[in-house]
């Protein structure tokens, strides 16, 4: 395949030839030195001046709630009030329904530029395995065109005697098929031990951790320093990823400074979700409310890998959204105080990084994991959202527009 006439460096003028054979870049070249010719065969993209960047990525995701805005309602608006909504209408949800549901959105993102995606899967008494149930064969019929990772979001108590019966379902899924662990350990009564029935039952399965943790504003609870050091301590050495950490974002200077330095030497990758986080957070505080984030710079700082996602997508806990990481990325320049270029590279490398997937730049040898968006510019990209003109994971186009 040969992409012509793209623009490779951001807000750059020059154009460029691109080749790729299979799955990698194999020659980069000028475009007006003429120096790349069709070969016979060959299949032609006239990127027609678009911007070539890489693909992106959506590493927290909730794809069996995905569309169930106008099902079912949030009265309340906040985090407990979506669970109980959830809850109580359970019985409307089918596994035909989620698949449909869920199928959709996936291919929604695609033609967004993603080419992985995370998502959790609630595995609770209400819908035991269900969601895993449709996942798995959302998975199956979108493997040409995605990375589908899925995350066994368990129901809580974790700890304890009670805890039992959630552990079982999700050793469970992980038996399905399912990727990861998940859990809710600032839900639960005894965050601590949460925490430690996780880590044990990861190790014991050999599959990676991906937590919410500290979904919430209480500057006085925070277990991420709790999980940092038993990663540490236990030397767990699958992959671990803490989504939300709202509460460190509300932690002074100093604690935020310790907490991140721990995460970092864990290597927990953390992942902010601005979408639902700004949506259900903080309605509590009518006077300067806090924005319901982590504490981006402070992480950072320290090392740590800090991603984006959108959580959820036009649900009780998220009644927008467009599965387009970009608006992420927008968010984060917004409300984060984060540079364009910061934000792509949280919806783009280190997204893929915190979810464990190879990435490398565009050059020669790289991984052709591509996208071709009809800008100048990635801040550009960002602030118009325009609509991607072609998707190509491992050299193979996903999604592409009249060309």
């Amino acid at each position: 395949m040969l992409i012509k006439s793209c623009r490779l460096k951001s807000g750059d003028d020059e154009l460029f030839d691109l080749r790729i054979n299979d799955e990698t870049i194999v020659a980069i070249e000028p475009a007006k030195s003429v120096r790349l010719f069709d070969q016979p065969g060959e299949e032609i993209i006239n990127a027609l001046g678009a911007l070539l960047t890489s693909s992106l990525a959506e590493p927290h995701a909730h794809l069996d709630k995905a569309f169930l805005s106008e099902r079912i309602a949030n009265p309340t608006g906040d985090l407990m009030g979506a669970i109980n909504a959830m809850e109580s209408h359970r019985n409307q949800i089918t596994v035909a329904d989620t698949i449909e549901r869920a199928e959709r959105a996936v291919r929604l993102m695609v033609r967004n530029g993603v080419t992985a995606i995370r998502t959790h899967a609630d595995v609770t008494e209400w819908n035991s395995l269900d969601s895993v149930e449709a996942l798995l064969e959302v998975r199956s019929r979108t493997s040409d065109i995605v990375d589908l990772q899925i995350c066994a979001l368990l129901g809580w108590p974790l700890s304890g005697q009670d805890g039992k019966a959630n552990l079982a379902r999700g050793k469970a899924a992980i038996k399905l098929g399912v990727d990861f662990l998940g859990g809710c350990p600032h839900l639960d009564v005894d965050p601590v031990g949460a925490n430690i029935a996780l880590l044990e039952l990861a190790s014991e399965l050999g599959c990676g951790l991906d937590l919410h943790t500290d979904e919430h504003t209480d500057v006085n609870r925070i277990s991420l320093e709790d999980l940092a050091e038993r990663v540490i301590a236990t030397g767990f050495s699958n992959s671990v990823t803490a989504s939300h950490c709202v509460s460190l974002g509300m932690q002074n200077s100093e604690t935020q400074k310790r907490i991140s330095e721990k995460v970092a030497t864990a290597n927990i990758g953390v992942v902010t979700l601005p979408h639902t986080n700004l949506f259900l957070q903080a309605r509590d505080n009518h006077t300067a409310p806090p924005r319901g984030l982590t504490a981006i710079s402070a992480l950072r700082a320290a090392g740590v890998r800090v991603a984006a996602g959108a959580d959820n997508l036009q649900d009780p806990f998220n009644p927008i959204g467009r599965g387009d990481p970009l608006e992420s990325a927008a968010l984060l320049i917004l409300a984060a105080h984060q540079l364009p270029n910061e934000a792509f590279a949280a919806v783009s490398s280190t997204a893929k990084s915190v979810m464990g997937l190879s990435f490398s730049e565009i050059e020669i040898g790289g991984i052709a994991d591509l996208m071709l968006t009809p800008v100048h510019s990635i801040r550009e990209a960002i602030a118009t959202a325009a609509p991607r003109s072609m998707v190509m994971r491992r050299g193979k186009i996903t999604h592409l527009t009249n060309n």
